[in-house]
């Protein structure tokens, strides 16, 4: 059966995507820093599932550079193959930049952009050898503009579809292909884990409307298994997305800061 490393997958999209591969009977390669998270997951997939299933859990934290040598390494001489490498795991901040500890910023940068760029480097080399493999990298509706209040969050998602879709180009005639899921706000642990002491999460986040991880997992699950290129989710989201280049960028960037609270006082 195929193999899908998922990281982030202790919560959100990511735990959602995991159930959905055990579902399909897919073996799993489950990875994020909280280990007890990771192994009740598997006891609760090995109990529910009717499959035989090989499951593989990883209490690492990717935001450092050696967790990602160590988990090619371990997977390797594991004999572990990589069918469907998504890459979930990352977080955000929010407040204006001046306030933001650079640490915790460059952590962001590390696991959001560095960690997707380096496993997938790894990974693809197996997959270009076997003639196959899918790639998932979760990116974000904020690729799409930049986001005063949460700039270098913006920033990352940016990156990741931008590199999602040159990979995609570049891979394809080795029969992988790279799918860049680009969610908007979705109920999951992001929006408490990206609070600053002192900082009220943006108000985007606090709606109850907003979708529930599991309706944005299968959704960039059957994206990534139709081998689509860009994927939003939502019909709102598709159309402010596509909408983001009619307008001039000064007045995109002034909307972007009302809704994530980071117009200048």
């Amino acid at each position: 059966m195929p193999t899908a490393l998922i990281t982030g997958a202790s919560d959100g999209i990511g735990l959602e995507l995991a159930r959905i591969h055990a579902a399909a009977g897919d073996d799993l390669i489950l990875v994020a820093r909280r280990l007890d998270r990771l192994e009740a997951l598997r006891e609760e997939i090995l109990t529910s599932s009717p499959h035989k299933l090989d499951i593989h859990c990883y209490g690492l934290d990717l935001s450092l550079p050696a967790s990602i040598e160590n988990l090619y390494r371990s997977t390797s001489a594991s004999g572990l193959q990589v069918d469907y490498l998504i890459n979930n795991a990352g977080f955000g901040t929010h407040g204006p930049f001046e306030s933001i500890p650079w640490e915790k910023e460059a952590s962001m940068i590390d696991l959001n952009v560095r960690a997707v760029v380096h496993l997938t480097k790894l990974y693809m080399q197996d997959m270009i050898q076997r003639g196959s493999g899918r790639i998932m990298n979760v990116a974000s509706t904020a690729s799409f503009q930049p986001g005063p209040g949460m700039a270098v969050y913006f920033a990352t998602k940016a990156f990741v579809l931008h590199f999602s879709e040159a990979i995609h180009f570049e891979l394809k005639r080795h029969g992988i292909t790279v799918t860049s899921l680009c969610p908007g706000p979705t109920q999951s642990g992001f929006a408490q884990a990206m609070k600053e002491p002192g900082q009220a999460a943006p108000s985007m986040l606090k709606s109850k409307q907003i979708p529930r991880s599991a309706e944005v997992a299968r959704f960039g699950h059957e994206a990534m298994m139709h081998g689509r290129t860009v994927a939003v989710h939502g019909f709102m989201n598709r159309f402010l997305a596509a909408s983001t280049g009619l307008f001039p960028r000064a007045l995109v960037v002034r909307i972007t800061a009302s809704i994530t609270g980071g117009l200048s006082k």
